[in-house]
């Protein structure tokens, strides 16, 4: 049996929800992994536990260091990357939709053409989709 266009615009409500409760729900279960975990560490740090093993599970405690920038100084820090031979590790990046929005801008000022300086250098396609929203009603 085929869905009208009513069944299916309820649908896609209704599956538009479930994914946004499962977002919060993942949201939700990482918080709580994250306590426990924080706990778990701190009692096996306290015990001086190593490793268990526990119904067939292996618990290890495992240290890595993590570094970032220093707010307000990562452009310091690219620089300083680079100064010392380290210049591969810093990746420029255009943001996707930034980008969406600079090219369509371009093609609306070049007769609803892809400019020929940026011909070859970017894919351009159109997405459709159907936008959901509480009536005003």
């Amino acid at each position: 049996m085929e869905l009208n266009m009513y069944e299916l615009a309820e649908q896609l409500k209704q599956l538009r929800e479930e994914k946004k409760d499962a977002e919060q729900r993942v949201k939700d279960i990482n918080v709580e992994i994250d306590k426990t975990e924080y706990a778990l560490v701190q009692l096996m740090v306290e015990t001086e536990t190593q490793n268990f093993t526990r119904a067939g599970t292996m618990f290890s405690l495992t240290t890595k260091t993590c570094a970032s920038a220093v707010a307000g100084h990562k452009d310091e820090l690219y620089s300083a990357l680079k100064e010392n031979g380290f210049g591969d590790l810093v990746y420029e990046t255009v943001n996707a939709n930034s980008l969406s929005a600079f090219v369509k801008e371009q093609i609306a000022e070049n007769q609803d053409n892809v400019p020929d300086w940026l011909n070859g250098l970017v894919n351009v396609y159109e997405q459709t989709s159907v936008s959901v929203r509480k009536s005003t009603k």
